[in-house]
């Protein structure tokens, strides 16, 4: 059974930094892409960050160049470290295990943290 576990999150204020962990457990953590989302309220959920096993990179274009995705395969962890936040960043970010090496469109979700972005 794998479980996905987040860390890190909090309050801050705008032009802050914040770095998530993400820890997975179960089956071998290096063969499947890693992905973090986030879901404010009355919005849909949405992906803003993923990674593959080979180190391949994909950002929503509203984070690119403030948001950078990392893995540790080692400690079986993902990092999201985010620089320059905004009010906008305001959300329950969830991390979540793919069930591919390259895609995270099916897979295991954690239980979210609160990342908030106020003055």
């Amino acid at each position: 059974q794998v479980q996905v576990v987040e860390s890190g999150g909090g309050l801050v204020q705008p032009g802050g930094s914040l770095r998530l962990s993400c820890a997975a457990s179960g089956r071998i953590f290096s063969i499947y892409a890693m992905g973090w989302y986030r879901q404010a309220p009355g919005k849909q959920r949405e992906l803003v960050a993923a990674i593959t096993t080979g180190g391949s990179t994909n950002y929503a274009d509203s984070v690119k160049g403030r948001f950078t995705i990392s893995r540790d395969n080692a400690k079986n962890t993902v990092y999201l470290q985010m620089n320059s936040l905004k009010p906008e960043d305001t959300a329950v970010y969830y991390c979540k295990r793919g069930s591919t090496s390259y895609s995270t469109e099916l897979g295991s979700w954690g239980q979210g943290t609160q990342v908030t972005v106020s003055s």
